[in-house]
């Protein structure tokens, strides 16, 4: 195995058969394990040195028109608390994210039909005017190729969409009402020429999925050569047909994430949520795998646990966005600090 994280190191890619081979190997042995996440370490270290980007979550709606098997939010989940929050609750979160140093705003969200165009774009707008020095982030889904541009024009700088699965029938088994991957990736390919910064990803451990499927993303990954990449294990919510299914493997997440790290040096990656609710040190292990990214929950605290995807959200103490000091002092005990920059993509 050594022979081939040495290849990926260098920039060689590698084939299916090889990725595969060192998946397989790397969740079942700590030492391949050890190997990947040593390198994918030194290769972010050498990139953005001992400095961890941060983003301010602002969750916009818990409503979503999507009935994804394995969410909180789908549309059948009849037990979901919804919410929608107000331009002025968001522009309110902003204000005290600001305050605490945040130069980086998320604004995700179910693929809520309410959300219009004309919307997300007076309140871009008013983000953009009052904090013309942040980058603004959206996760709001599958839109037009003209939402996409149009949000653009209006300051949004980066867009997440997580491609969940690059393997079709994958894909189609969890999204029943989905418009397919390859819709999907044609949202992905529209937000690259609109000029967005992209965030791909997918979820680790997921029902159906096979070590096949995930060399499937990697090959994904690689081809599309997104500046943000998305991975964290699958983590059940009871009210879904996936509800009791078991959480994706760590190992595998980790491998994955450090993979990754390797085959895009530069590329934004964060140590996810859903690591730090599979286990208690999830985040720190994400970091220690290549991730060079946490997102704190800047949404009101009294919505925070109705946006429910999966069971157990960490979004409390270090997950919090009033728990900076705490999470910058978790960073330092493996050797970290919080970079307090936007963190932008280094095309140079």
């Amino acid at each position: 195995m050594k022979d081939l994280v040495e290849q990926l190191v260098k920039g060689d890619r590698l084939n299916a058969s090889d990725l595969g081979q060192l998946l397989r190997c790397a969740a079942q042995d700590s030492a391949v394990l050890q190997l990947l996440r040593d390198n994918a370490v030194r290769t972010a270290r050498q990139q953005f040195g001992l400095g961890i980007y941060i983003r301010g979550l602002i969750e916009l709606s818990s409503f979503c028109r999507s009935n994804c098997l394995y969410c909180g939010l789908r549309r059948d989940n009849r037990s979901a608390e919804r919410y929608r929050l107000t331009q002025e609750e968001v522009l309110q979160c902003c204000k005290e994210g600001y305050n605490l140093g945040f130069r980086t705003f998320v604004l995700q969200g179910g693929e809520d039909g309410t959300h219009s165009d004309e919307w997300l774009e007076m309140l871009i707008c008013q983000m953009r005017s009052l904090y013309p020095d942040v980058a603004i982030t959206l996760s709001l889904g599958e839109r037009s190729e003209a939402s996409y541009i149009r949000l653009k024009r209006a300051g949004a700088n980066r867009y997440l969409l997580r491609h969940e699965a690059a393997n079709k029938e994958l894909y189609a088994s969890l999204h029943p009402d989905g418009k397919g991957i390859e819709h999907r990736l044609a949202c992905a390919e529209a937000l690259q020429r609109a000029g967005y910064q992209l965030g791909l990803g997918m979820m680790i451990g997921v029902k159906g999925q096979t070590i096949e499927h995930l060399v499937e993303d990697l090959l994904l990954i690689e081809r599309m050569q997104p500046q943000m990449v998305g991975i964290g294990p699958f983590l059940p919510h009871k009210s879904t047909p996936l509800g009791t299914e078991p959480a994706g493997d760590l190992n595998l997440t980790l491998a994955t994430i450090a993979i990754v790290r390797l085959m895009l040096p530069k590329a934004l990656i964060p140590s996810t949520t859903a690591l730090a609710s599979l286990t208690p040190r999830g985040r720190l292990e994400g970091i220690l795998s290549g991730a060079n990214v946490v997102m704190p929950n800047l949404s009101p605290s009294d919505v925070r646990a109705k946006y429910a995807i999966y069971e157990n959200k960490a979004s409390w103490g270090k997950e919090a966005a009033e728990g900076l000091s705490a999470l910058e002092e978790e960073l330092s005990t493996i050797g970290y600090h919080i970079d307090w920059s936007r963190g932008d993509y280094n095309i140079d």
